[in-house]
């Protein structure tokens, strides 16, 4: 196999999808092996590829394309004329855009955007030679779409802090960090489990809790006074962020929707990568990487139950250092950047 090789991020903006699962994972150990990489973002108006089609043709004819989420139009009918012009084509997807687009309890602009997209998947899957998607569950959705669908699980491209913050166990002086750091189409995973976590805040002043979702925080958190409510961070601010904030336990609710259930275990890294030991919903991902009272907790969907789990974590300064410990191996493990170097090595051509 040729090992010297070119690939083309062709972006529309899906940055945190690219960085994770190719550009700062994969990408440099492919560079110290001779493969070039450059990520274009593609413009969004609709004469974007009658501009810029021609001197993009011009320097990349024959590399390999990678191709996230979605691209304009445009873009799609430029690259079906050019298809031939170019290498191996794959698809990166690491949520069911189909699924999102139907669930009535996301946000309504961000089904309407997430429709948006879905009517361009049928187009980007026929310039694809593969899907590359980031679970079992939502590969398999792709399987009757097409021919090639393989997984490629979140790698880990935040450096594990040391897990000082453990040192005293929680007080009103030094109160444990809780932390939910999802983002909007998670909401209603987070108010289905407000009246724990309301419930223990107002019990406990050995606590503090962070939820970055700004104003859309649920009223009955946002009036706690040991709650902050930051606003959500754009990307790379938030890659800073988490490289610097430090949290005791992590919040990772999954109700049981079909968007959910096409979802990674990539909040099991995130929870890591600030130090924290993570209470997640009792289903897939996280089933596949968690394993009760060693690594994390797994818990039913009744808020009593993450209320106790809450408490087991407080309670229990020392185990939970444990748990947090064996989660920060665990995720070096699972989430090894290898594996994706591996996985796009194997896709030169």
């Amino acid at each position: 196999m040729n090992q010297p090789s070119r690939w083309l991020v062709l972006s529309d903006g899906a940055k945190p999808t690219e960085d994770i699962y190719f550009l700062e994972s994969a990408v440099p150990a492919l560079r110290e092996k001779g493969v070039q990489v450059e990520r274009v973002v593609a413009a969004r108006f609709f004469a974007a590829a009658r501009f810029h089609g021609p001197s993009l043709l011009r320097r990349f004819a024959g590399a390999n394309l990678l191709l996230c989420r979605s691209l304009p139009f445009s873009w799609l009918r430029w690259l079906a004329r050019h298809r031939r012009d170019f290498g191996y084509v794959v698809y990166l997807i690491d949520d069911d855009i189909v699924a999102a687009a139907d669930d009535v309890t996301l946000p309504a602009a961000y089904r309407q955007r997430m429709a948006g997209i879905a009517k361009r998947q049928p187009d980007l899957l026929a310039l694809c030679d593969e899907v590359v998607a980031c679970s079992d569950a939502l590969a398999a959705r792709f399987s009757a779409r097409h021919p090639n669908v393989s997984v490629l699980t979140p790698p880990l491209i935040a450096p594990l802090p040391t897990l000082k913050h453990f040192d005293a166990p929680p007080s009103v002086h030094s109160p444990w960090q809780i932390g939910f750091h999802g983002t909007r189409a998670h909401l209603q995973d987070l108010l289905h489990i407000t009246p724990a976590l309301r419930a223990l805040l107002n019990a406990r002043q050995d606590s503090q809790c962070e939820v970055m979702l700004g104003k859309h925080t649920p009223p009955a958190l946002a009036s706690l006074p040991n709650l902050s409510a930051p606003d959500p961070l754009p990307w790379s601010v938030f890659r800073h962020y988490q490289a610097r904030r430090r949290v005791h336990i992590g919040l990772a609710p999954l109700l049981q929707t079909p968007f959910n259930e096409g979802k990674s275990f990539i909040k099991f890294l995130d929870i890591a990568a600030m130090g924290g030991v993570g209470i997640y919903s009792k289903r897939y991902p996280y089933t596949e990487v968690v394993q009760h009272g060693e690594n994390g907790l797994l818990v039913g969907d009744t808020p009593d139950e993450w209320r106790a789990a809450l408490q087991q974590l407080l309670n229990n300064p020392e185990a939970t250092a444990n748990m947090a410990q064996q989660a920060a191996a665990d995720a070096l493990r699972v989430g090894a950047p290898q594996h994706a170097v591996d996985f796009w090595q194997a896709r030169q051509r």
